[in-house]
């Protein structure tokens, strides 16, 4: 193969993987095991204390996920990755490496559900405090940082509504106050988005959906982008002190610029323990592989069903950005020429009620809580994945009483119409 880098197809298929030196085997094998055999008292102690790679037990790292985790850094232009055990658990990891009690961060107000609770209830017990910003505007972000701000964290197209953020404009905002760029790119995947290229300094993914793409496995997955100096920043001790429990080690100036992979993976997942399944992991990699071809796909198919639905009588209106009156058009054509991803949001005339009605009677979408499937799928957010919310709240989040979510599978788009014409007559 000559030195010319990889295209993003090639790294989809090979990145991370090589023909097992054992067996052979082409595929990546599933390591299902607990624990891995040492060399000798030498190698395990060099490995218990950061001073070699390799596996010791697999909640702290196992060569399957390994693989995972150097495809989906490969394609994001990242350092290292980390997966664990969901897209939860990567957006935990990530803070509890950055803040401590009585920490700040600031937050997109335009981002999914579940993060939204995440935010406001469990991180309390932590002590962790999110503060909100308008997502449309990144002056709202600037305002809202003090002097305990740890981070800022952002969706790329944000869930459910389908709305692409201005990366650049807000990555700007926090190097000015030096503070990392935390990005959730889902529904984008690193075909559509790449974070790094616009200022971010780490990225998350659910890969339970668009990365995995089958519906089959839950993990997430962290990617350090290797741009933020965590060195002698005291705001950051877990990366910039000594760390008592690998005999004063200081993460940053022994790893680098992939110190906050580690501190993730040596000190969150390590003592936390929300480790990604071997098995999950494999399976994962399996969709990966297909990735541009089903997001280039579902893409084109979602901006087809969105046309449709923009013109229907019984619709009040569609947010999808990649219709031109779409009020994040621009900012489509600028972030991802070559979609608009394959999630959007529609208003269905009568409101709740009518939403609910319009959801039980769809045949060919699966009624359920997930994205990113081979399959499509619907979901009325008010009464399910955003009901812990007060309707203001809900509004906010583009997740209102009449919205409807769409996630376009693979599918023939003509089916796909046919199925929501006849709910809507219904």
């Amino acid at each position: 193969m000559s030195d010319r880098p990889p295209g993003f197809n090639t790294l989809a298929v090979h990145a991370g993987a090589a023909p097992d030196a054992a067996t052979g085997a082409r595929a990546t094998p599933i390591y299902q095991t607990t624990s891995f055999v040492f060399d000798d008292v030498d190698h395990a102690a060099s490995l218990f204390g950061l001073q070699a790679f390799g596996n010791i037990y697999s909640r702290i790292g196992n060569p399957t996920c390994a693989v995972l985790e150097e495809r989906v850094a490969a394609l994001e232009g990242g350092t290292a990755g980390l997966a664990v055990a969901s897209g939860h658990a990567a957006q935990f990891l990530v803070m509890h490496a950055l803040m401590q009690p009585g920490d700040e961060f600031v937050a997109s107000n335009k981002l999914y559900g579940g993060s939204i609770n995440q935010f406001n209830h469990s991180y309390k017990n932590f002590n962790w405090n999110v503060v909100w910003a308008d997502a449309d505007d990144p002056s709202a972000f600037e305002a809202a940082i003090t002097p305990r701000t740890k981070a800022i964290f952002i969706e790329s197209i944000a869930n459910p509504g389908g709305v692409i953020v201005d990366i650049e404009a807000i990555a700007k905002v926090a190097k000015a106050h030096r503070i990392p760029l935390v990005v959730d790119s889902t529904m984008a995947t690193p075909y559509l988005i790449r974070p790094f290229e616009h200022g971010a300094d780490i990225v998350v993914h659910s890969a339970t959906k668009f990365l995995g793409g089958h519906g089959n496995s839950i993990a997430g997955v962290i990617v350090d982008g290797g741009s933020f100096n965590w060195a002698g920043d005291d705001r950051y001790p877990m990366l910039s002190k000594p760390r008592p429990e690998y005999g004063g080690m200081v993460l940053a100036e022994t790893f680098g610029n992939f110190a906050f992979a580690i501190a993730c993976r040596a000190l969150g997942l390590r003592d936390l323990g929300p480790a990604c399944s071997p098995f999950n992991a494999f399976m994962i990699l399996q969709g990966i592989e297909t990735l541009p071809l089903r997001m280039q796909r579902q893409s084109d198919s979602a901006l087809a069903v969105a046309r449709h639905l923009a013109g229907h009588e019984r619709v009040s209106w569609v947010s999808y950005p990649g219709l031109p009156e779409d009020r994040y058009h621009a900012l489509h054509q600028r972030y991802c020429p070559k979609g608009a991803g394959a999630v959007f949001t529609f208003g269905v005339k009568g409101g709740y009620e009518a939403g609910v009605k319009l959801v039980s009677n769809l045949k060919l979408f699966s009624h359920l809580a997930n994205i990113g499937d081979t399959r499509s799928l619907v979901i009325h957010p008010a009464s399910t994945t955003h009901r812990q919310l007060t309707e203001a709240q809900q509004m906010v989040a583009g997740a209102g009483p009449d919205v409807v979510r769409l996630s376009i599978g693979l599918e023939d788009p003509a089916d796909l119409l046919a199925d929501l014409d006849g709910a809507l007559a219904v």
